[in-house]
């Protein structure tokens, strides 16, 4: 079955259209981002702006063209962090129905946390019997997903993201000591609200996904460019995480912008993603007392859930 599936997060927007066998297994067919910033003022103002909503849609007719194009026979349109925060979100959904023909849906945190699972699991060996806990570090969210080869044990998602931290905490460039303290003082309360409910020291592998997370990876490996196939599945030592996302961290805007693996649209927001990012690896690793040493990346996170989903093929249920 040709599904179509659209991820529409707080700093991008994303099409997978891919091709899902009766097994379960997913070949691309178009995969694309873009980044838009949805989410740009919505922690400030609680609303989309005017010029983040036209950003959105031009994608979103692009992003039609390409679905009739390739004749995807179902289509899912999963809006996250951004819009469930907005107060004028009904304008958001209008928009999208007008371009694409169906009704975005605005997923909870916990269907959010779900979704990524569901992507981000089949970077693990078939038959893996094990705790895995994912997290998907995105622009107004992060969500915490542990589980199995059976599917979902605990979810749960908070709202720190590399977009609202950095518009709340890291406003200089490159972020002060004093704003760095603070915004990691916040994730830690963000964590420990997450480890209330899903069981942080039982993982044995840890798994990030989403573009704050493979932007590291790309740094922590200097690759001459951004190479998904070298960072998908890449599994690095803790201490090469943190000493990756330190660095990211502290580099200005402009340095950030000369690594030939960053995409524009992150260079203002990936300190918030490091340090985020750097935070959780670190917590993670102590929880687990030795059990987890290493992080692995991750490519395939929400967008194949979502795909996944349309097809009937994946475990969706808390």
């Amino acid at each position: 079955m040709r599904t179509a599936a659209i991820d529409c997060g707080t700093n991008s927007i994303r099409l997978l259209i891919a091709d899902i066998d009766d097994d379960g297994g997913l070949t691309d067919i178009v995969r694309l981002m873009r980044v838009v910033r949805l989410g740009e003022g919505v922690d400030a103002t609680g609303r989309l702006s005017p010029a983040a909503l036209d950003r959105t849609f031009a994608a979103t007719e692009d992003y039609a063209a390409l679905i009739r194009e390739h004749g995807a026979e179902r289509i899912r349109f999963v809006a996250t962090s951004a819009t469930r925060d907005a107060s004028n979100r009904a304008e958001f959904v209008e928009g999208i129905r007008a371009r694409l023909g169906i009704d975005p849906e605005v997923v909870s945190g916990d269907e959010e946390a779900v979704l990524s699972f569901a992507g981000a699991a089949s970077v693990l060996p078939s038959g893996a019997n094990e705790t895995v806990l994912v997290v998907d570090l995105g622009g107004g969210s992060t969500e915490f997903v542990a589980g199995n080869a059976e599917g979902v044990i605990a979810a749960h998602s908070t709202d720190m993201g590399c977009v609202r931290f950095t518009e709340r905490f890291l406003l200089s460039d490159p972020p002060t000591e004093a704003e760095t303290l603070e915004a990691e003082a916040e994730i830690r309360k963000m964590i420990d609200q997450a480890a209330a409910s899903v069981p942080l020291d039982a993982a044995t592998r840890l798994i990030g996904v989403a573009g704050s997370i493979t932007t590291i990876t790309a740094h922590a490996l200097a690759l001459p460019e951004y190479q998904a196939n070298r960072i998908h599945g890449a599994s690095l030592p803790v201490d090469q995480v943190r000493d990756a996302a330190t660095s990211l961290l502290q580099l200005s805007r402009a340095e950030r912008a000369r690594l030939p693996y960053m995409h524009p649209g992150r260079v203002d927001v990936i300190g918030a993603g490091a340090l985020i990012w750097r935070t959780i690896v670190t917590r993670v690793a102590e929880a687990g007392q030795g059990r987890v040493g290493e992080a692995i990346a991750s490519e395939h996170d929400i967008l194949d859930g979502i795909a996944l989903s349309a097809a009937g093929s994946a475990k969706v249920t808390p």
